[in-house]
């Protein structure tokens, strides 16, 4: 073909004039999947360039990053901040009570089926997605344009995040300050903080039928020790909380706690205004730090009497359980918490990576890191409390409320028992602090490079603005959770807001999107070519139908078992406070029916044609590795977020236009 202007329609050359070529959707076709790519400075043969390159040579070889977006500096950066994300307060703080909400050993079954069949696809699916488009969460679902309500969706999801996941690093804060008190408060009972119902077993004494007689201002009255409560327990619930009686009693805000908010928003914008390189940098320490108080506060563990007890607890089954639709949901739930998948953010971590960086080496390190992570810490937990179910003569699943607070109570509880607890306590909070703030650093750092790539004119050339503005309204968002009743509507966002349903619902049309409407060949041919070797079709057949499957079925099984909404063992939320708590879940979930149709209305042209071009890539993607007529570099998107110049209809850029119309692009070879 000449030289010159050429008509082509979605990267592709009609057939015929005005035909629309169509696509084979097939999962899989006879033959090897082969790359064809030859977009690196000439034709250049696989075999030449393995002869010419070094395996290293070969990673670094395409460098195309956008300068203005900035990339990791290393691939050290890149998985330490992976695993800095998924390795977070979640390991210490919502894994144990999940174990302990649902029966010890029985939930560790499914947590690490989940992790295999679940986990580490969908942390591969994403990471590499970003990766091969170098995208950020929104715009990469350009690639199938209806579908970019997954984006939306996904964001949405990290926005609830944003705002009750700082609150637990404000409690932190809070814990941590008080480390510094001579005498540690959780430990006492005489403060203003505390009632009749508190019990310090190191200075009351108990009598043979198993109540305290307890002196002081309240004498003669005898109470019994399996319904009094430890320090530990009324210093979260009534110095840290000031909890009141359920949601409906909002009250007034607790002014330490917002003071410790603010703290915190301040710091994580400080850490991240400068971009990756900078967060890149922080991981380094942020990482491997809580491994070494992890392993000193474990061994304390351990030796305290009891702990064998909560041990056999956390290891060994209770196989009734796995009949419980329950379990399942929650272990599936908490794979997905804990990798952070379905939020946007790993497809924007990835896609700071360079072109050939190995995703397959990456997802499994830092998915077996996290999961590892989040079983050795249950050991310093559950051997904690053995030792509260010692000291209280009760059983183990007895000992306090399976809610989001078993954290803050058994390992202060444990702190007591140690030589130098002040150092300690320091210590195991300055090392959640850290933890809490590398994941915060990447669920900010994913939205806003989400919301960055698709409005770079207004964002991405004033960060420093943005950010600030972002941390503040996050702020102001979080000031509900600061309230007496602020603990429930944390927990109507950590149960149904951002986790469970909500996660199951994104990574289920995640994986039908790019398998049935993008084509699982087509991305399995990109990513032959972006790994420079054939992955295995296990991670097709595992997108396609594994994933998909056996997420259908959880939510089905789910919903149909639906017992509604509780804090705790015991308070039902009222029926508006469960609605309250699906409106937020529908926030994300509806983005992907909602923006289906909505595409499909504002797309110029016939139904067909409709169709056709909201299952078409974006002229602007680019896309490598395909055969030749699936191939395209992509036009350069419109940066004003207005009116694409480059489309006939004129259209914005945030509507998949009508892109079978024929675009004109300037070809210099055919």
């Amino acid at each position: 073909m000449a030289k010159g202007e050429i008509s082509i329609v979605n990267g592709k050359i009609p057939k015929e004039e005005g035909d629309i070529e169509e696509t084979n959707y097939n999962m899989f076709t006879d033959g090897d999947v082969q790359n064809t790519d030859n977009h690196i400075d000439g034709n250049i043969s696989e075999t030449d360039k393995d002869s010419e390159l070094g395996e290293k040579d070969k990673e670094d070889e395409i460098d195309d990053r956008d300068p203005d977006r900035g990339g990791w500096d290393s691939k050290a950066d890149f998985i330490l901040a992976c695993i800095g994300y998924a390795v977070g307060i979640g390991n210490i703080w919502r894994f144990p009570y999940m174990v302990y909400k649902n029966g010890g050993g029985a939930f560790l079954i499914p947590y690490f089926l989940f992790m295999v069949i679940l986990g580490i696809p969908m942390f591969m699916l994403e990471i590499s997605l970003g990766q091969y488009l170098q995208q950020g969460g929104i715009t990469v679902w350009e690639i199938i344009p209806c579908f970019k309500g997954i984006g939306y969706g996904s964001a949405t999801i990290s926005c609830i995040l944003n705002i009750y996941y700082i609150i637990i690093i404000a409690w932190v804060n809070i814990y941590l300050v008080c480390s510094f008190f001579p005498t540690l408060p959780w430990t006492i009972c005489d403060g203003w903080w505390n009632d009749i119902w508190c019990y310090d077993y190191a200075t009351h004494n108990t009598t043979s039928n198993g109540t305290q007689f307890i002196t002081g201002e309240y004498n003669n009255i005898t109470i019994d020790i399996a319904h009094a409560d430890s320090p530990a327990e009324q210093f979260w619930n009534n110095f840290v909380l000031q909890i009141s009686d359920g949601i409906h009693e909002i009250g007034s805000l607790v002014w330490t706690l917002v003071a410790s908010l603010l703290v915190s928003w301040i710091i994580c914008y400080a850490c991240i205004v400068k971009g990756v390189k900078t967060t890149g940098k922080i991981v380094w320490f942020t990482t491997t730090f809580p491994y070494v108080v992890m392993t000193c506060l474990l061994i304390r563990a351990a030796t305290l009497p009891g702990a064998s007890d909560g041990i056999y607890y956390y290891l060994v089954p209770d196989w009734s359980k796995l009949l419980e639709i329950q379990i399942w949901v929650d272990a599936a739930s908490q794979i997905l918490f804990t990798l952070a998948i379905g939020i946007a953010s790993l497809i924007s971590l990835g896609s700071y990576n360079k072109y050939h960086n190995n995703t397959v080496i990456d997802s499994t390190i830092v998915c077996v890191v996290n999961c590892l992570t989040s079983f050795y810490c249950g050991f310093m937990i559950f051997a904690t409390l053995g030792f509260m179910a010692y000291v209280q003569g009760v059983e183990v699943d007895e000992v306090v409320d399976s809610g989001p607070g078993l954290t803050f109570i058994t390992v202060p509880t444990a702190i007591a028992e140690m030589p130098g607890a002040n150092f300690w306590a320091v210590l195991f909070f300055f090392m959640l602090f850290l933890m809490g703030m590398d994941s915060q650093f990447c669920v900010v750092e994913g939205l806003y490079t989400a919301l960055a790539d698709e409005y770079p004119k207004y964002l991405r050339a004033n960060r420093a603005l943005s950010l600030a503005i972002l941390a503040f309204v996050y702020f102001l968002l979080g000031l509900p959770c600061c309230t007496n009743a602020g603990m429930y509507f944390f927990e109507l966002m950590n149960t149904l807001g951002a986790a469970g349903y909500v996660l199951l619902w994104m990574a289920m049309w995640e994986c039908i999107a790019i398998c049935y409407f993008y084509g699982i060949k087509k991305f399995m041919l990109g990513l032959t070519d972006m790994l420079q070797r054939k992955p295995s079709y296990a991670w097709a057949v595992s997108w396609a139908f594994v994933i998909p499957v056996t997420l259908i079925i959880i939510q089905v099984f789910s919903l149909v078992g639906w017992d509604g909404m509780y804090y705790g063992d015991y308070y039902r939320y009222p029926v508006w406070g469960e609605v309250l708590g699906w409106l937020m879940a529908a926030a994300s979930m509806h983005w992907i029916v909602t923006y289906f149709i909505y595409s499909l209305i504002v797309t110029p042209g016939t139904l067909k044609e409709r169709w056709y071009t909201v299952n078409h890539p974006a002229p602007y993607i680019k896309l490598r590795g395909l055969d030749d007529g699936d191939e395209h570099d992509g036009i350069e998107k419109d940066n004003d977020d207005d009116i694409d110049s480059d489309s006939p209809n004129g259209s914005n850029n945030s509507v998949p236009p009508c892109y079978e119309n024929a675009m004109v692009v300037e070809m210099s070879d055919m």
